[in-house]
């Protein structure tokens, strides 16, 4: 019977997410997004990560239910605006990258951070490789060796990323402090 009682809570302490907390998964991809595009580097290869996808990808697999799948669109358009890719690149790699985890998740009961990892670098590699094919149909003169320093950077970003997201969901989901 004692059990049963609920403890009583600390004086201070409110349960619930923080104010607006829903719109935190969003609004950290649009800033890692922006990150990218305001720092003042100029380098003749490209050879920064595409920050707002690993963002996506650490918040679509930490966490399923923070945003629909639909907002793939609206900050990839974002990050296509942001980073001066042609509009719908980050669109498309976006909403291939959400349904691609969707399908592993529906397959597979449960991932550790080794099936993540790897899940991501796969994504990374593809979403590196299409946005060198779409630049090749420009006519960007960029070879594909090119490309490989983005892609171990990035894959080897994306633990610090997730990381970074545990921290994130961790706060948004306190109320106070405590």
């Amino acid at each position: 019977m004692r059990r049963a009682r609920p403890r009583p809570r600390p004086p201070g302490f409110a349960q619930g997410p923080r104010p607006f907390a829903e719109y935190l998964p969003a609004a950290s991809i649009a800033l890692a997004s922006l990150f990218v595009a305001i720092l003042p580097i100029v380098s003749l290869k490209g050879w920064w990560p595409d920050a707002g996808f690993i963002m996506l990808l650490a918040w679509r697999m930490h966490r399923s239910d923070p945003f629909p799948n639909w907002w793939a669109i609206p900050l990839g358009l974002v990050n296509d605006l942001l980073t001066m890719h042609p509009i719908g690149l980050s669109v498309v790699t976006y909403c291939f990258a959400l349904l691609l985890i969707d399908v592993v998740d529906a397959r597979k009961l449960g991932r550790n951070w080794l099936s993540e990892w790897v899940l991501a670098a796969f994504l990374i590699l593809a979403a590196e490789f299409i946005q060198w094919w779409i630049a090749a149909i420009q006519g960007a003169a960029m070879p594909l060796s090119a490309i490989w320093p983005p892609i171990v950077i990035t894959i080897f970003a994306f633990p610090i990323v997730a990381s970074l997201v545990a921290w994130l969901d961790r706060y948004r989901l306190r109320k106070n402090g405590v």
